[in-house]
């Protein structure tokens, strides 16, 4: 996408969190994250100080206004140089800000926003579980009223960022099973709560925030740490399909752009630097036609997820959008890393580049926030393709 055409208030963003990235997020840095999988939570407290996080907060509760394409903006350029930083400024400004913003009750907007805003609290995912992916109506974690607690039992994966955050968003079964899509709770579950146990998994990529199995052992919460409190209790599904579904999509696809556009930034750069036959490979037709094609998917993958923001801050419906934008982006990402991994050759195997992360990190994103096999499910039905 053209930056000319970019409001003014965006490319000032854009220029403030580039000199951000290259003063406090230097590549040596960035590889010592990824090989020691480590959290930078000092970088994360400057983004919150620079008022980062007050991107999808309103102005009542501390935040700049709910700006979509600003902070998709934010999370391309974050995770286009760590995912250290670039996934937990997610699980603050969307996991925790979003959320908290079109589900909380007014008393958790008033508490819990302000600390999004200042300290860049963290929520992490508690949605997965072993034998629950897709499907997550059928969430077998539960919760049960006792006096004005509640006692949780059950065991969540693929929680990323779990012992980094301060609450884990939990989706429990809080009636009869029966009733698949009605009785569904989403409980704000603090991470250090007695009775919670957490396993690391040993994932490929996407270092820096650790994803965890996560056991609850009779966890008591207090009853208002229902999101929204009385009003949530056996409506988490309709909490679950808001808005926050569709920018979820698009803040997998945000993170797919930043990975591509990072890695077709180093295979132009290298092609123009590695010399063979006496000459740069980038005079060789078949590296020219590789980057030309790198370049060409990743202006389409921009300006998709862009368009599907813009329509999001238009307050439009955009679940088709948003589903396409997530399956194009992601495929497609993931088609452009692979391809400049190979005009690196051998060097694009090895740790010492950044080719190597960015292969490792964009296999995950036609995983993330739904497969692709799934938005292709969604697009088809609405749709309406003949069953």
């Amino acid at each position: 996408m053209n930056n000319s055409s970019e409001n003014e208030h965006i490319l000032m963003l854009r220029e403030t969190l580039q000199r951000f990235i290259d003063k406090e997020m230097p590549s040596d840095l960035v590889r010592r994250w990824d090989k020691d999988n480590h959290f930078p939570a000092e970088v994360h407290r400057k983004l919150a100080d620079l008022g980062l996080m007050g991107l999808t907060v309103p102005e009542e509760y501390g935040g700049s206004g709910r700006d979509i394409r600003a902070t998709i903006m934010a999370i391309e350029m974050l995770c286009g140089r760590s995912m250290a930083v670039g996934g937990p400024f997610i699980q603050s400004t969307c996991y925790a800000g979003l959320n908290l913003v079109e589900v909380a009750s007014e008393r958790q907007k008033k508490e819990l926003l302000p600390r999004v805003v200042e300290d860049g609290m963290i929520f992490a995912y508690g949605i997965s579980e072993p034998d629950v992916g897709a499907d997550i109506a059928a969430v077998r974690t539960t919760a049960r009223r006792e006096g004005d607690q509640l006692i949780i039992n059950g065991a969540k994966r693929f929680c990323s960022g779990a012992k980094i955050s301060e609450y884990i968003y939990t989706l429990a079964r809080t009636g009869p099973k029966e009733d698949k899509y009605r009785n569904l709770s989403l409980i704000l579950v603090p991470t250090t709560a007695e009775g919670i146990t957490f396993e690391e998994q040993d994932a490929l990529g996407l270092k820096g925030t650790g994803t965890y199995d996560v056991t609850f052992a009779d966890v008591t919460v207090p009853q208002n740490h229902i999101m929204g409190e009385e009003a949530g209790w056996n409506n988490a599904w309709s909490m679950l399909l808001g808005p926050g579904l569709d920018i979820e999509k698009i803040e997998v696809a945000a993170m797919a752009l930043g990975i591509a556009s990072a890695a077709v930034d180093e295979a132009w750069t290298y092609a123009e630097e590695r010399e063979q036959f006496g000459k740069p490979i980038s005079t060789f037709q078949s590296i020219r036609h590789m980057l030309a094609d790198a370049k060409a998917k990743l202006h389409a993958c921009r300006a998709v997820t862009y368009d599907a923001a813009e329509m999001l801050d238009r307050g439009e419906a955009a679940s088709l959008e948003t589903s396409m934008t997530k399956l194009f982006v992601c495929e497609t990402a993931k088609e452009i890393v692979l391809s400049c991994q190979q005009v690196l050759g051998a060097y694009g195997y090895i740790k010492e580049f950044n080719m190597e992360r960015h292969v490792r990190d964009i296999l995950a994103m036609p995983i993330l926030g739904g497969s692709s096999a799934i938005q292709k499910n969604n697009i088809c039905n609405m749709l309406k393709l003949k069953k």
